[in-house]
């Protein structure tokens, strides 16, 4: 299922006296936030002033936003991005929760996880058996979010209690 929002990062600190935030990235990239001109807070809608990279993280100038003292009671608070502004191509692990499995046109499960690894991540699919699929092109043949399905294609030693 699409979600509204994605979470992007956390407020790790601040930066300078002029209101801007540390920011450590959840996307695949620091460059990746800098493309985006609004974002959520708790709940509220901040526009992106500037965003630039330091190191694995992102420094972030957001509206309103002007003072240490302004930026220091951000630390520790998530930062969402509108779905809306984000290709519809992209796929978050987050959606594919609970989107069920199909291999050979029969249900296998659902998914309960996606585990990062430096790879490629990996499906963990629940039903009658516990599967781990790989996240790549040789075995997920097609992916509907909004359809709650995916096509897979299984190999032996995908099911974890195979012997």
């Amino acid at each position: 299922m699409k979600l509204q929002f994605i979470e992007a990062g956390e407020i790790v600190t601040t930066h300078g006296v002029k209101g801007e935030v540390k920011v450590l990235p959840w996307l695949d990239s620091p460059e990746d936030l800098c493309d985006f001109e609004r974002c959520r807070i708790c709940g509220k809608e901040y526009t992106i002033e500037s965003c630039r990279i330091q190191k694995t993280c992102n420094l972030v100038k957001l509206s309103g936003i002007d003072t240490m003292e302004a930026a220091q009671a951000m630390r520790g608070k998530i930062i969402e991005l509108y779905r809306e502004d984000i290709d519809d191509e992209v796929i978050f692990a987050a959606e594919l929760i609970g989107v069920e499995v199909f291999a050979e046109g029969e249900s296998i499960g659902k998914i309960t996880e996606v585990l990062d690894y430096p790879g490629n991540s990996v499906y963990v699919v629940v039903g009658e058996h516990e599967y781990m699929i790989p996240a790549v092109n040789q075995f997920i043949l097609s992916t509907d979010v909004e359809g709650n399905r995916m096509e897979v294609k299984l190999i032996e030693g995908m099911r974890t209690d195979e012997n």
